[in-house]
């Protein structure tokens, strides 16, 4: 049973999948978690659908749980021991039981160990890793699941992907020479890979031109054509200009229309089925995400000409005129989405990153400050409210909340050198050159080709 993407659902799982879309939108995590169930019951290779369902999970469940076991350590309750029984008889029958136990806990190694090894069985690959890299973005420091999640990707000749479990293992446990070894061995494998991949004409030289393999690439995703596209809308078009009121009509047209990335025509037919529908929620939501595609469409273009001609006043005055709108609609959108569920940190700092962007610093400090009450996003928020706070020249607040963002931050990942980066930018700007000079080093001695940093630190010792 191979994994499929959201044009394989079926006919009946396509609306439940729309609604959860919709209800995790507007934050509505009990319900979508339900209807995601329902579509993974009957659709298990639907990988899109468990990434959401992880998703909503994690918002209800606040993050990683304190392990409960023997000095910390995770066991297996009672409860997914018997699942692990059941996988073995029948491991399709299993995937929906072990979700029940992610349910209680999205980050259980054991589970999520459960369900690699489940789908491993039935070929569902794309799903066994996601299991582990679960694992990895909750507990990075478990050297156990992760080595397996590198094997895997080893396994596969995935052997960039690899390294990177490899490297993360060492960050927590620096001494592990099998991490070390692997590390090696996988940046080497990978190097010739690429090596081999460079020798041969990429796909795209081979190409006349790239229109050519962006259409190839579309018809992997679609699996018509656009030639095949535009047929079936010919066609479409003829049903619905005999009956412009037929829901099913309208709905593939707009579905059609959607795929050919033809937003504006996506927007209007998702709209008119929105109105037919008597108010179906999902297709409001398709309405409204493709009046974003179509705005930042126009954006993009409008961009793209202002930059091939920079002297045309029209133009950039144009562009302006559209960056203010589009700002001014995500503003609104994340208002009412806040108005929606007033006590939901996300949608709080969703808002914030809204105001800030759209320059109404003050607006946005006591939303971002609502945000961090959730530990999984209290990082980038305590980030963002740095940056609210130096945008208005309140640089000693900015730099206590950059301060306490690292102190949530351990491994020196791309998020703490974020934060050190910026950190050292206030400190330059109030003239406390040491204090500056520490966070880039900060990041020198880790990452010598971080931005501008190697810069920064060697000019100081001129």
């Amino acid at each position: 049973m191979p994994e499929i993407r959201e044009n394989e659902l079926t006919a009946a799982a396509k609306p439940l999948w729309l609604k959860a879309l919709t209800a995790a939108q507007a934050s509505n995590h009990d319900y979508a978690i339900t209807l995601l169930q329902s579509v993974l019951t009957d659709n298990p290779g639907f990988l899109e659908a468990r990434k959401l369902l992880r998703k909503c999970e994690l918002q209800l469940t606040g993050g990683v749980k304190k392990k409960s076991g023997l000095f910390g350590i995770q066991t297996s309750g009672m409860g997914l021991m018997k699942v692990q029984n059941q996988a073995k008889k029948d491991p399709l029958g299993a995937l929906s039981l072990i979700e029940k136990e992610l349910e209680k806990d999205p980050y259980n190694e054991s589970a999520n160990d459960l369900l690699f090894e489940t789908c491993l069985k039935l070929n569902f690959f794309d799903t066994a890793a996601f299991a582990l890299e679960t694992v990895r973005n909750g507990t990075p420091e478990n050297p156990k699941l992760l080595k397996k999640l590198a094997a895997f990707y080893s396994s596969r000749e995935m052997y960039e992907l690899a390294g990177e479990v490899y490297n993360d293992i060492i960050k927590h446990h620096p001494t592990d020479g099998e991490a070390i070894k692997g590390a090696k061995d996988a940046t080497a494998r990978a190097s010739m890979q690429k090596q081999r991949w460079d020798e041969n004409a990429s796909m795209r030289d081979l190409m006349r031109d790239s229109a050519q393999f962006e259409e190839l690439e579309k018809a992997s995703r679609t699996g018509l054509t656009r030639e095949q596209l535009e047929e079936r809308r010919d066609k479409t078009i003829e049903k619905y200009n005999t009956n412009q009121n037929h829901l099913g009509t309208v709905k593939d047209l707009a579905s059609i229309y959607e795929q050919l990335e033809d937003w504006q025509n996506a927007h209007s037919f998702y709209q008119w089925a929105f109105s037919l529908s008597s108010g179906d929620v999902a297709l409001e939501a398709k309405a409204s995400a493709m009046k974003d595609k179509a705005i930042e469409a126009d954006l993009r273009a409008l961009e793209k000409a202002v930059a091939a001609d920079p002297s045309n006043a029209e133009l950039r005055t144009a562009m302006q005129a559209r960056q203010a709108e589009r700002l001014a609609d995500q503003v609104r959108e994340a208002q009412r989405r806040v108005d929606q569920n007033p006590t939901d940190p996300q949608l709080r700092y969703e808002l914030g990153n809204a105001l800030y962007k759209s320059g109404n610093h003050s607006a946005a400090i006591p939303h971002l400050q609502q945000a961090t009450r959730n530990p999984h996003i209290r990082t980038k928020v305590l980030l963002l409210l740095g940056r609210t706070f130096k945008a208005k020249a309140m640089f000693d607040l900015s730099i206590k909340q950059l301060s306490d963002a690292l102190a949530d931050l351990h491994a020196m990942d791309d998020t703490k050198k974020e934060v050190l980066y910026e950190k050292g930018l206030i400190h330059e700007e109030m003239g406390d050159i040491l204090s500056a000079l520490d966070c880039f080093k900060q990041i020198y001695e880790v990452d010598y080709g971080y931005r501008d940093v190697a810069k920064r630190v060697e000019s100081s010792y001129a």
